[in-house]
């Protein structure tokens, strides 16, 4: 079987692992404490992953200490969670991946990297299958396609100059929101877009569109008030699938838990949460 097949099999098969199960069945990020044992995965290679540009050897350990981890699973946690997830496929609420964008994917992009929690591709269905549920208002190609303008690591799947091949499949909608996904994690990353966000959140019904620069080519782009919410919306639930497993309570300095929550607290503050996406933060029990 090539290479190509094995992805056009996933897609269709469209399996996820027992945590992603749990957070599309209910609809939330979480902490599952109590029901799992996390250790570390022995002879683990950062290269294959879409950290391998990480650069300096202190970010490389904490990065790799956060993510080579096997979650083991309690039989009654892992059978309610497979009961629940069941049922909600049984709903029918998930629509079929477009099989041309399959076809794109397949055959135009490179999504044979690693991802934090099995392949790459593993992660966007995962967030397809979640917006289609959770964020139904919206297309979950968004979601899918999030990040084939550019990694958070700066890792590509697509060439540039095939973005009027990708275009083509999508609509305006789609388009705005696909090109926009890199460009506004990192603003959200480096804290400026919602710090600037929230300092006129009085004033926030004047603001008519921001503009930014496309991460694959730097290319200016520019996108409404209206579209800026909604991407919002998408960027806190990508946000879901890099969650712990567990001890959340220990895990306050985590970048990644930590602008999930920003994203959340803002959202609910002005009134912009869309998307369901539901969590609570543990507090710890005793001294840690």
């Amino acid at each position: 079987m090539t290479e190509a097949t094995e992805i056009a099999k996933l897609i269709q098969e469209n399996t996820h692992s027992i945590q992603r199960k749990a957070a599309i069945a209910w609809g939330k990020g979480t902490d599952h404490s109590g029901h799992v044992k996390i250790t570390p995965i022995s002879n683990f290679d950062l290269e294959k992953t879409i950290f391998s540009t990480l650069e300096g050897a202190l970010p490389r350990m904490v990065i790799k200490a956060k993510i080579a981890k096997n979650v083991e699973w309690d039989n009654e946690r892992a059978q309610e969670i497979e009961y629940a997830y069941k049922s909600i496929c049984d709903s029918d609420n998930v629509p079929p991946v477009n099989p041309k964008i399959i076809a794109f994917m397949v055959n135009e992009c490179d999504f044979s990297m690693e991802h934090a929690d099995g392949t790459f591709l593993e992660h966007l269905l995962f967030c397809y299958d979640y917006s289609a549920l959770y964020f139904s208002d919206h297309s979950p190609n968004v979601a899918l396609l999030h990040s084939i303008f550019g990694t958070a690591t700066n890792t590509f799947a697509m060439e540039a100059h095939k973005i009027p091949a990708l275009f083509a499949l999508l609509t305006e909608f789609e388009q705005v929101h696909v090109e926009a996904f890199p460009s506004v994690l990192r603003l959200i990353t480096h804290l400026s877009l919602l710090e600037e966000l929230t300092d006129n959140s009085h004033r926030l019904e004047t603001l008519k569109s921001i503009e930014y620069h496309r991460v694959i080519d730097n290319k200016k782009c520019m996108m409404s008030a209206e579209d800026l919410w909604i991407q919002l919306n998408y960027q806190l639930m990508h946000f879901v699938d890099f969650l712990p497993a567990a001890n959340w309570a220990n895990h306050a300095s985590d970048p990644v838990l930590q602008s999930f929550v920003r994203i959340s607290d803002f959202l609910d503050f002005t009134g912009k949460r869309m998307a369901k996406v539901d969590f609570v933060i543990p507090t710890p029990k005793g001294p840690l």
